[in-house]
């Protein structure tokens, strides 16, 4: 019987579409037990409770790629990532099932070959990767192999997360998508990508609220989230340097650099139409940890 943690995600980080992925300090535990047969869940809506849960498949997976069998298995779950918010739910699940089974038999495979094992499940690595390692990364698939670069977060910095209570499925919001986009607006992303990066390890506060902005998702996904137009507005004047949406949404994220920034949101929080929480949110260094 072993336990996993796995760690919040936000992915894209603006202009990061589909490439970057930062590990946050709220989690998903698991506790996974080898049984003779059956499966068995605490702590799961009856609705997710199956073996087409994500951390069952993944449990799965990794044990094919041993050449082992799959056992009856008791898991229990304690959920603080809330489900189809834009944090990273579904890849803390793969994560979890991957890195449990892997732990169970004597831990044989690596981080790396975990994060393969996941994505062929998940399809992108963005929320992954940094589920995975913890911090900062970048990634993409080449061949069906994933590939991921760790970078620092000047310590300056601070995540705070407005969470909406409705939720939104990544599916619609891919759906709102163009099928193409203009060249340009594909350079204007790239190359603020490239910035960003070295802009979060230096601190460079300017230089991020330029470089965090995007034309390949955010503005249509925008559209989808009713108050993201006050939230921003409300955010920039409390001293937000960059605001942008986590994942596929709906929640949204302020990065701020300055520590009185949480005060001054929550002062004001009530004047957002509709009902959102806020959640300060430290970067997790660590990713999966396994007891």
């Amino acid at each position: 019987m072993v336990t996993v943690r796995v760690p919040a995600t936000t992915a894209n980080l603006g202009p990061g579409f589909d490439t970057l992925g930062l590990a946050l300090a709220l989690y998903n535990t698991l506790t996974f037990e080898e049984l003779a047969e059956g499966l068995y869940f605490e702590g799961v809506d009856p609705e997710y409770a199956t073996a087409e849960n994500l951390a069952v498949v993944a449990y799965k997976a990794v044990l094919s790629k041993l050449g082992l069998p799959m056992p009856g298995l008791r898991i229990s779950v304690q959920a603080e990532i809330p489900i189809c918010r834009g944090l990273g739910s579904s890849a803390a699940l793969i994560a979890a099932g991957a890195a449990g089974a892997n732990a169970n038999h004597g831990s044989p495979l690596t981080r790396a070959e975990l994060l393969a094992v996941c994505n062929d499940i998940e399809g992108h690595p963005d929320n992954l990767a940094p589920a995975i390692f913890g911090g900062l990364v970048a990634s993409f698939v080449e061949n069906e192999r994933p590939y991921i670069a760790r970078y620092s977060l000047h310590k300056r910095l601070r995540c705070t997360a407005l969470i909406p209570d409705f939720q939104l499925s990544t599916h619609l919001a891919r759906g709102v998508l163009p099928k193409k986009v203009p060249y340009g607006d594909a350079i204007f992303n790239v190359s603020r990508t490239a910035v960003l990066l070295r802009a979060l390890e230096e601190g460079d506060t300017e230089t991020i609220s330029v470089s965090l902005r995007d034309k390949l998702h955010q503005p249509f996904r925008r559209t989808l989230i009713p108050g993201f137009d006050e939230a921003e507005a409300l955010a920039n004047s409390c001293g937000c340097v960059a605001f942008f949406i986590s994942g596929a949404g709906p929640t949204l994220l302020c990065l701020s650099a300055d520590p009185d920034f949480d005060a001054r949101l929550a002062a004001r929080l009530s004047e957002l139409p509709g009902h959102w929480r806020q959640l300060p949110l430290p970067v997790d260094h660590e990713g999966i940890i396994v007891s």
